[in-house]
């Protein structure tokens, strides 16, 4: 993957989390990542994702529920587990989505860090750590692509 092709489209959740290169595969579809997940992505994953969003493994480590002792031990090991790879899939579809939605990288990365009224008042990025949270982030960007609320 160029450069080029960062910054000037969408970044799919597989890009976010080291492309072909570091997961081996190329998932395509939602069932393609099953198996990834229950052998437990690469934790060069991790790197790929804080690089490419540009957050900190800290702030990464909150938004996925994960504390940060665990997430560095796991970079060292080499191979996250199966739970904690679901948790950064979900981060990185939800990235992916925003992008889509705001079709701008710093305009859907701005949005996921700020509050948000129709979230509570809370910032999307915190709300990460969950399904329900992620599903009510995702409910927020479709109403937003729908136009229901600005």
């Amino acid at each position: 993957m160029t450069t080029a092709r960062l910054s000037s489209s969408v970044v799919s959740a597989a890009d976010l989390l080291g492309g072909e290169a570091v997961l081996r595969t190329r998932p395509r579809l939602s069932l393609d990542w099953i198996p990834l997940v229950r052998r437990g992505l690469p934790s060069a994953s991790v790197d790929a994702i804080v690089r490419l969003t540009r957050i900190t493994q800290s702030e990464l480590a909150r938004a996925l529920g994960i504390p940060e002792r665990t997430l560095a031990r796991r970079k060292r090991e080499g191979v996250l587990s199966p739970d904690e790879s679901a948790k950064l899939v979900r981060f990185a579809r939800v990235v992916e989505r925003a992008e889509a939605v705001f079709e701008d990288k710093e305009a859907a990365l701005e949005w996921l860090r700020s509050p948000n009224a129709a979230l509570g008042g809370e910032a999307p990025i915190s709300l990460l750590d969950t399904d329900i949270g992620a599903d009510s982030v995702l409910d927020a960007l479709g109403r937003i692509e729908h136009g229901v609320f600005a």
